[in-house]
Formats: C-alpha cells, sequence, structure tokens
C-alpha cells in the first residue's frame, strides 16, 4: 500500500494545496517580519531622537558643565555598549561619552561597531548634530532589534516546519485511509471479474463521497448479478421450454416422411411442423424484442407523447373481447400529462397486460384499466381484475424470461408478456407496483419524474 501512495489522489491534491498554504505561511512571516522590523527600526529612531533633544535642552543657557554631566550620566548609565554617546568641541575634543571617536556625518547613519572605535560586530544607529559649536552624537546598538528579528525568523522557520510535518502526516493519514476504501474496492472487483457475483463492497454508512461511489457500484453489481442470473435463467429455460416443441417438431416430421413413404397423406403432419415452428419462432422474436429494448436502442424513437388517448385505443380494441369471454373491461380516465416516450412500446405495454387478465380470468371477471394522476406531474396506470390473483411468492418471479405459474406449460403462452412490460417500463424509467386487488391482482405503472421519466410542459 505504501508503494502506491505516491499515485494516490489524496496525495497529489494535498501536495500543491499544502505547498500553497506553506508558501502563503512563509510570505505572510516575513511580511511581519519586514513590519516588526520597521517598527523597532522607527521606535529606536524616537527614541535617539528624543535622548538628544533632552541633551541638548540642558545646553540652552550655554552651560556647557550641566551638558557635559548630562552626557557623563547617560553614558555611566548604558550597561554593554547598548547605546553610545560623544560630546566634542569645536575642535573635535571629546568632552564626554563612552566612545572615543565617531567618524559619522551629520544626521542619521548605520555604522559598524569598530566605526565607533569599539569591538562589538553588532551595527549602530547613529543620529548626530550640531549644539552651537559642540557636536553631539548618540546611537543604539541593533543587539536587541537583531535579537527580536532572530526570534521572528526562528519562529516562522518552525511554523512552516510543524506545519509541513502536520501536512505531511494529514496527507500520509488521508491518503491511507482513502486508499484503503479503493483497495477495497479493487479487492471487491477483482472478486467480481473472477465470476464471484455476490461480492459488495462495505458500506461505511458516513455518506461521504466514496460512500456514494460504493453504492452506485453495488447498484451496478446487482443490476449485473441480475442480468446474469437472468442469461442463465433464461438459458435454462430456453432449452426447457423449447425442448418440447422441438421433440414434437422433430416427431411430427418424422412422422410426415415415415406416411410419405408409406403413400399416406402428410398436409396435417406439415401443418402441424408449420404450427411448432411458429411458436418457436415467436418465442425467439419476443427474447429478440426484449434484449433489443433493455438495450436502450428504442430510446432515439422517444417523441413528446399524450399517454391518455393510447389508453382509450386500447379500451376501445378490448372491450368487445372481454365480453365475448364473458368478462367487464372498465376504463377510468384522468387528465394527464404529456410524456417523451415511445408511444408503440407503450401501447404493446398496457396491450399486454390487459391481454393478461383476459386470459387468466373466469368469466363475470370485472376488469378495470384505471389512470390516477398524483401531486408533482406523476401518476399511474394500473389494470386491476377480480380473478385468481398471484400467490404473494410468485409475484416478483412473473417477470423473469420464461417464467410460467402453469408449471406444466399446458396453457398457451410462451411466459415473455410480463417480462416484455417490464423492459419497457425500465426503458421509460416507470416503476412496476404488483399486488392484491382482494380479490385478484393489481399492477400499477408509475410514471415518476424523479426516476428517469421526462415529463414535458
Amino acid at each position: 500500500m505504501l508503494k502506491s501512495l505516491h499515485r494516490s489522489t489524496a496525495i497529489r491534491l494535498i501536495a500543491p494545496l499544502g505547498f500553497a498554504f506553506l508558501v502563503f505561511l512563509l510570505l505572510a512571516g516575513f511580511a511581519a517580519f519586514l513590519l516588526i522590523q520597521g517598527e523597532l527600526d522607527a521606535r529606536m529612531r524616537r527614541q535617539l531622537e528624543q535622548t538628544f533633544a533632552v541633551i541638548t535642552q540642558s545646553y540652552a543657557e550655554s552651560d556647557l558643565t550641566d551638558l557635559t554631566e548630562l552626557v557623563r550620566s547617560h553614558a555611566a548609565a548604558t550597561a554593554q555598549e547598548e547605546r553610545v554617546f560623544l560630546l566634542r568641541d569645536g575642535k573635535g575634543q571629546k568632552l564626554a561619552g563612552n566612545i572615543d571617536q565617531a567618524q559619522v556625518d551629520a544626521g542619521w547613519s548605520v555604522v559598524p561597531g569598530s566605526v565607533l572605535g569599539l569591538d562589538a560586530d553588532d551595527g549602530y544607529q547613529i543620529y548626530s548634530g550640531q549644539v552651537y559649536d559642540i557636536e553631539l552624537t548618540v546611537g543604539a546598538s541593533f543587539e536587541e532589534t537583531d535579537a527580536v528579528g532572530a526570534i521572528v525568523l526562528n519562529s516562522l522557520g518552525l511554523a512552516g516546519l510543524a506545519f509541513t510535518i502536520l501536512i505531511v502526516i494529514a496527507a500520509l493519514v488521508i491518503a491511507l485511509r482513502g486508499q484503503r476504501r479503493i483497495d477495497a474496492i479493487a479487492a471487491t472487483m477483482h472478486q467480481v471479474g473472477r465470476g464471484e457475483l455476490t461480492s459488495r463492497i462495505a458500506l461505511r454508512g458516513n455518506h461521504d463521497d466514496l460512500d456514494d461511489l460504493s453504492i452506485q457500484i453495488n447498484q451496478a453489481l446487482d443490476r449485473l448479478a441480475g442480468l446474469v442470473e437472468g442469461m442463465r435463467q433464461v438459458s435454462v429455460d430456453i432449452a426447457h421450454d423449447l425442448k418440447t416443441p422441438l421433440n414434437r417438431l422433430s416427431f411430427t416430421v418424422q412422422n410426415a416422411i415415415d406416411d410419405d413413404d408409406a403413400g399416406k397423406p402428410v398436409a396435417s403432419l406439415l401443418q402441424q411442423a408449420q404450427d411448432e415452428t411458429r411458436q418457436i419462432n415467436t418465442t425467439f422474436d419476443a427474447l429478440l424484442r426484449i434484449a433489443q429494448i433493455e438495450s436502450g436502442a428504442r430510446r432515439a424513437r422517444f417523441k413528446p407523447m399524450a399517454i391518455l388517448p393510447v389508453l382509450e385505443t386500447l379500451y376501445d380494441a378490448y372491450e368487445e373481447v372481454a365480453r365475448e369471454h364473458g368478462q367487464t373491461l372498465v376504463f377510468t380516465a384522468a387528465p394527464l400529462p404529456p410524456i417523451v416516450g415511445d408511444r408503440d412500446l407503450l401501447t404493446q405495454l398496457f396491450a399486454n397486460l390487459i391481454e393478461n387478465a383476459i386470459r387468466h380470468c373466469p368469466p363475470g371477471t370485472r376488469i378495470t384499466l384505471a389512470v390516477a394522476a398524483e401531486p408533482g406531474q406523476s401518476f399511474s396506470i394500473s389494470v386491476t381484475d377480480t380473478g385468481p390473483g398471484i400467490p404473494a411468492a410468485e409475484r416478483e418471479r412473473v417477470f423473469q424470461r420464461l417464467y410460467r405459474l402453469d408449471k406444466s406449460r399446458s396453457t398457451p403462452g410462451h411466459g415473455l408478456g410480463l417480462s416484455l412490460v417490464k423492459a419497457i417500463a425500465d426503458l421509460h424509467g416507470a416503476s412496476i407496483e404488483i399486488g392484491d386487488n382482494h380479490p385478484g391482482l393489481h399492477i400499477a405503472i408509475r410514471f415518476m419524474p424523479e426516476a428517469g421519466v421526462t415529463f414535458t410542459s
């Protein structure tokens, strides 16, 4: 894991961000250092100006003795040459002070200690001026300001080092945590790649981006597992469902050959063979149609459409069919918003539901095609009946390909009608609700905007 951390997204994101913050910290610290240094220099100048003014005021009455004593007292009060004083007469002779020379110009200057005749390497801020014929020089060492500056720079360096260590630790912690979760995702996908379709990514439950991604991957894996299981089941069901008609077809063809050799008429046997062939072709056509719908190829044919006229047409077409079977078909309409969809597929969807109800319900059954509009432009279209219904344990399985409640498969049909209904509903972003009508069956197709169906204005 550690070897792959340099490729971690967290490291690659945190590294430049941490570097940017570090640069900002150093720039801000350096700016603060310059401000502090400038303020200390300005403060030193003000103090020297005040000291110069206090000393020179004592010479107001041309009392050289008082001036000399004042300079001597200031010089004596200075420890370790932190401040320097030099009072010279007009001939340059020293009158008082703690230095013997000051080779400086009048006004402000910055000089090393050697210019003042000192052994110290520290620099000095010097102010020199004339008081009538007397020259007074005062100065202060930069030792204190340099010490403060060194403290600031050291603090800045330690802060930068601490920040760098903190960023590195944070990056490693975040990267390791993220890498562990990514490795878990990769391990799960590796297991899926080896055929373990039941493997799923463990969720943390904190709803972060990786958790959301894991949920989406798990949902995709659920869908994949369902499709693979569906393909396996379809293969089994195709083999099971087609074995009998193919055997019958083979037996019928063999009988036709034998009767033809015996000079008997074979027209009826050939007709049976044709019927079996047609039934097999119908099954394959339905399977191919479902596969085409599930691939999304038909989505290119989606157009704005009104669904209510489709339902009215189906009601008109099947009302008489239901009556012929001794049943009653009722249509309950309501205003519906137009949607974007495939008219032919939606027609087939509801036609399959109505035909199933007519085929599997006894005479006297009441079949209802109903529309229920709901807030938010969502609506549902249901087909209910008062027939025998479907056992609760079988309701979700009836949408599987080739699945039939009649295990003996003695009744007409190929078990693909409701599979086609589900494929069309999924293509249009609609959900299917199946339940008990007490008595009978209730199937509703619910179109929800948040489920993916597009509503037009």
